[in-house]
This record gives C-alpha cells, sequence and structure tokens, in this order.
C-alpha cells in the first residue's frame, strides 16, 4: 500500500536549511512539504558548536561569508530572538599569536561590514577573567549563542501555520522523472514501514552534506559536495559568557561557546568520505584539550561531559586542496540541474553556515521561481517566527520558573530542571516521539550524568502515562542509553569516568537492562 500526496514543491532534508526553505515556500503561497530521514536537526544543524556568527571569523579568509553572517545576524536577532543568547564575542591575540594580524582583521572588518572594535586588554579581562592573561589584543564583535534545535523548530511550526507539511522519519528512496522534468518523491515512512509518493514539480535538495547521495537518487551526477567533519566538545558549566574567539586565520579548537549550561570548544576540521562518520578521535580530543587550555589557563582541569562531531556541507571549491576542508569558502551555492543534468524542476543548495540558513532559503526559493517564471517576493526577513513558549535559553530562566513550580511537579532532570509536567505535556504533544527526540526539545539528559538518573524517571512517566506500554518502554529507555554512550565514551576522564561508573551500576546492576527480551534490546551497549 502506497500512500500518495501531491504537492507543488517537495523539500529534502530537515536541517536549518531545510526548514527554512519549506517555510519561505510555504510564506509565498506554494504547497509544500517536507521529508528528513530522522528528526529535524539531526544532521549538521544539530550537531555543531552552537555559535551566532558576527561574521568576525570570515573578516579575512571568506569576506563574502563574513557579510553575509553580519547581516543575517542582525535579522535572526530579530525575527527569532527566543532561540539566541547575547552573549558577546571576543577576538583575542593569545601568547604566541601574531598581534599585528589584530590591524589585517580590523581592515577586513571595515570592508565587509562586520562591527568589531578594538577594547583594552584589562577590559576583556575584567568582563572574561579566566581568559589567559598574557592576552596581547582584544576586539569585540557581535557574537551569540544560538539554540538550532529551537531555531528549527520554531521555523517549522512557522511553516506548519502557512500550511506547510513536515513529514520526519521518512527516508526519501527515489526522485522520479517523467522525461526531462521531476514528477514525484517516493520515500519509506521508516517508523510505520509504509511508502509514500509525494506528486510535485518541483524538488529543493537541501540535504546539507548528504545532498550528492540525494542527487543521485534523481539518476543525475552526484553533487560535489565536500564533508568537511568537525569535533566538539561540552565542558562542564559556563567557563566564559562571551564567545571568545583566538585572533587568528581560522584553525582548529579556537572557539569556546557559551551555550545554555555549559561551554563548548571546537573544531577540528578533516575530510570525511561519509558524512554519517562522526567518530570522534582520541586525538582531536587532546588537540582542543590543548587548545582550551591555551585559551583559558586550567580548562584540562575542568570536566568535559561529552564529545560529538559534525560533517559540514562544503562545496569543492577548485582554489584549495580536495582534501583541505579548512580553507573551503563557508559560502553558498546552488545548482541548477536542468544546466548541468538537463532535469529541470531540482535545484541543489550547500555551503553556508545555520547563521545565513534564512539567506540561503530565500535564495533557492528565488531560484525556484526564476525557473517557474513566477514572481513571489520573500518575506521571511521581516516577519518574525511565532514563539509559543517563554525562552529557555539561559539556566536562570528556568530556575525561576522551578523556583515557581518546585511545590506543584518533580523535577525529572534536575541537571537542566526539566520538570515532569514539561515532559508529560510533550510526549501528550508528539506520542510517537523517542527519548533523543524529547531531549531536543527539552534538553533532558544533556547535563552531567548523560541521562543517568532522568532517563530512568522518564521511561517510568512515559509508561504511567498510558502513552507507552512496558516493552515501548524498555526500548526508549536502553536506545537513549546507548546513544548518550556514544558521546561519553571518547572523553572517560576524571568525574566523567565516576559518573559513568554509576549510570553503569544503576542501568546493570539495578535494573540489568542487557537482558531484557530480545525483542526490545534496541541497541543497548
Amino acid at each position: 500500500m502506497v500512500q500518495r500526496l501531491s504537492a507543488d514543491v517537495v523539500v529534502i532534508g530537515g536541517g536549518s536549511t531545510g526548514v527554512g526553505v519549506v517555510r519561505d515556500a510555504a510564506m509565498r503561497g506554494y504547497r509544500a512539504v517536507l521529508v528528513e530521514r530522522d528528526d529535524l536537526a539531526c544532521g549538521t544543524t544539530g550537531r555543531f558548536h552552537g555559535l551566532l556568527h558576527s561574521g568576525g571569523r570570515y573578516v579575512v579568509s571568506d569576506p563574502q561569508s563574513a557579510t553575509e553572517c553580519a547581516e543575517e545576524n542582525a535579522i535572526l536577532r530579530r525575527i527569532q530572538p527566543g532561540a539566541i543568547e547575547d552573549t558577546g564575542g571576543f577576538f583575542v591575540t593569545l601568547p604566541g599569536d601574531d598581534p599585528a594580524f589584530a590591524d589585517e582583521f580590523l581592515a577586513g572588518a571595515a570592508r565587509t561590514g562586520v562591527p568589531a572594535q578594538e577594547i583594552g586588554v584589562a577590559e576583556a579581562l575584567r568582563r572574561e577573567p579566566r581568559v589567559n592573561p598574557g592576552i596581547q589584543r582584544a576586539v569585540e564583535v557581535h557574537d551569540g549563542s544560538v539554540d538550532g534545535w529551537a531555531l528549527v523548530w520554531g521555523a517549522a511550526r512557522s511553516a506548519q501555520e502557512y500550511g506547510a507539511q513536515i513529514l520526519t522519519y521518512h527516508r526519501v528512496t527515489e526522485i522520479v522523472r517523467d522525461g526531462d522534468h521531476v514528477a514525484a518523491v517516493r520515500c519509506r515512512d521508516v517508523r510505520h514501514g509504509e511508502d509514500v509518493e509525494i506528486a510535485c514539480n518541483f524538488v529543493l535538495n537541501c540535504a546539507g552534506p548528504w545532498a550528492g547521495q540525494v542527487s543521485a537518487m534523481a539518476g543525475c551526477e552526484p553533487v560535489a559536495v565536500v564533508a568537511g567533519r568537525g569535533i566538539m566538545i561540552a565542558m562542564n558549566h559556563r567557563i566564559v559568557n562571551t564567545v571568545v574567539n583566538r585572533l587568528v586565520y581560522p584553525t582548529d579548537g579556537d572557539i569556546l561557546v557559551p551555550a545554555h549550561t555549559v561551554s563548548i570548544i571546537g573544531t577540528t576540521d578533516v575530510k570525511v568520505n561519509d558524512p554519517d562518520d562522526t567518530r570522534v578521535p582520541a586525538e582531536e580530543v587532546q588537540q582542543m584539550l590543548d587548545a582550551g587550555e591555551h585559551m583559558i589557563p586550567g580548562f584540562r582541569t575542568h570536566r568535559m561531559l561529552r564529545a560529538w562531531a559534525g560533517s559540514r556541507p562544503l562545496i569543492k571549491d577548485p582554489r584549495v586542496s580536495a582534501d583541505d576542508t579548512r580553507h573551503m569558502s563557508r559560502g553558498m551555492s546552488i545548482v541548477d540541474h536542468s544546466q548541468h543534468d538537463g532535469l529541470r524542476g531540482l535545484l541543489t543548495i550547500g555551503g553556508g553556515k545555520l547563521t545565513t540558513y534564512r539567506l540561503m532559503a530565500e535564495h533557492i526559493v528565488d531560484a525556484m521561481c526564476e525557473q517557474l517564471g513566477d514572481e513571489r517576493p520573500c518575506r521571511t526577513a521581516d516577519e518574525a517566527v511565532p514563539e509559543p513558549h517563554a525562552r529557555l535559553h539561559k539556566v536562570t530562566d528556568r530556575l525561576k520558573a522551578r523556583e515557581e513550580s518546585r511545590t506543584d511537579t518533580r523535577a525529572l532532570c534536575e541537571c537542566e530542571l526539566v520538570s515532569e509536567d514539561d515532559f508529560r505535556r510533550e510526549i501528550e504533544a508528539h506520542p510517537e516521539a523517542s527519548l533523543d527526540d524529547v531531549r531536543r526539545q527539552l534538553r533532558i539528559g544533556m547535563g552531567p550524568c548523560q541521562g543517568g538518573f532522568c532517563s530512568l524517571r522518564a521511561a517510568g512517566v512515559a509508561c504511567a502515562s498510558g502513552k507507552v506500554d512496558a516493552e515501548k518502554g524498555t526500548k526508549l529507555l536502553t536506545d537513549f542509553i546507548a546513544s548518550r554512550w556514544k558521546g561519553v565514551q571518547p572523553i572517560l576522564a576524571g568525574d566523567q569516568v565516576r559518573q559513568a561508573a554509576l549510570d553503569e551500576w544503576i542501568s546493570q546492576g539495578t535494573l540489568d537492562v542487557e537482558h531484557v527480551p530480545a525483542s526490545t534490546q534496541g541497541g543497548v551497549r
């Protein structure tokens, strides 16, 4: 049995770009459907360091990207303020760095329109006293911290309000052609085991580093997207409250971002053949710790919570080596398959940054309108994304809410101050959600225990709610434990070893989760 749908345009890929595109298309009056193989923001968007770029990072290395970031930074602060924390940012010259680079940086900022001003070293250290006291120069920029999941889900809800359909857990299997034109997209609903065919006139390929795989499904040459894997590490608390960047040409481990209750250091940049290759090599972990120690003396004494890797969707750049992902442009690029492959109705977009997701969407939808001969103006820069709930970006916000409700509902996750009522509301709204899906909405399991305590409570509440039976509840739990372990294993040291041992004693010693019936194991470590 095949479920049949129809749309004007199908958007493939549920990261920030894809969701931005489906929102833009829906706002222009097109019947739009987005398909994503996992949950929203599970790929590159959900696996980055949380930086809202000021553009400063690229003023010397990639001027066009710098300008785009600066302009979109201001737009996102206006249309999606609830997903952003205005931390501000510093670029600092560390001991051993060339102080003269600051002059080149400031000149580049002036040319590209990136707001930047040099401040005194004493002022920078007063505001961020943990920064290396040997810094020689400091430049202030408009960096910020952004919650990628809040950003994406806000835009998705807005798209749905304009009539768009969002189909998560739908894996594309084929792009159907009718001669030289796109006719439909076929996909597999992996949760329900059903095939879905969506008749359409246009497909917008927003699959990021997987874009080459998607274009090949249409019988086209795979788009030359180079996956640049980078690792990041979340530290136990906010070591800094301002984004701190190293004032050098972009290199590895040169950014420290305060995000929610933690600080995130990143990142490396290594070419990989498979964008699903999200290994976290031990030598790269040590590289990040060395870089953090140089930036923040004593950095290594802080507890590491979790490490992860994501793949950047870089368009192959003929100016640099095919393996040199660090120096490939971060600018966006659109491939028109009517010109490259003789197939009308298919466009692919790559490159860009999360900060420029709205602009990328505007460009590719503009290109679609041009190919269709149907001029419809973009309005996404002017219309704010509705925020259905209060901002929860700062830990102090949740602490205040928790103080007000502490006698009415218990805390399910003490680390992130998630209440049982919050959790119940989420599973009521999304009864098929996994605990990992709920984590992306509420941040449950993202604190020091990495779900060691709250996952057990959450699975119990899910069962007690009547939404899941005992077998499914066990699978929710074991899948979540396995998922959390992937990010803990590469950085086991110090307190995190003791935490992992405690979590192991609870899950194995008390609950004996490895010996549940075979049908419910679901990937237990």
